[in-house]
């Protein structure tokens, strides 16, 4: 779409009625930036993006939106259960969009995350959590490497 004589607006990609539908239901209201956002994650496959990441690709997709923006939205995706925060390396926050209970594999060389196989890993021995606490979840990242 085109205003006027120079200015060129462009809409990126187009969120499904399922990404519309998933975002009003976490109570959402369903703005341009957070519909592109929403198209880019909830694909028909699970993915694992940093915001640097989302940025990158939102700006390469004709999305006009600054990084704090990112950072916010993923951020409020994370709190509303729509998207798992992991802390990898201490530097940079990743983000899933598998909700499962799931184990990663981390490539130290680029920062890929890959999911390990459901079933693949078994965890044993966990201790009982301190009293008035309880234990919420179990992150496995098993780091490797690609030489």
């Amino acid at each position: 779409m085109t205003i006027g004589k120079s200015r060129k607006l462009t809409l990126g990609p187009k969120a499904s009625v399922e990404q519309i539908a998933k975002l009003r239901a976490a109570g959402l209201r369903p703005t341009r930036q957070r519909l592109g956002l929403a198209a880019i994650l909830f694909g028909p496959k699970d993915r694992h993006v940093s915001a640097e990441k989302l940025h990158e690709q939102a700006s390469a997709a004709g999305i006009r939106v600054s990084l704090a923006t990112v950072y916010n939205t993923l951020h409020q995706f994370t709190e509303l259960g729509l998207l798992r925060e992991l802390s990898v390396d201490g530097i940079r926050t990743h983000f899933d969009t598998n909700l499962a209970d799931h184990h990663h594999f981390y490539c130290e060389e680029d920062g890929e995350l890959i999911d390990i196989e459901d079933g693949s890993l078994f965890v044993g021995g966990i201790p009982q959590p301190p009293e008035g606490t309880k234990q919420k979840c179990i992150d496995v990242i098993v780091r490797v490497s690609r030489r």
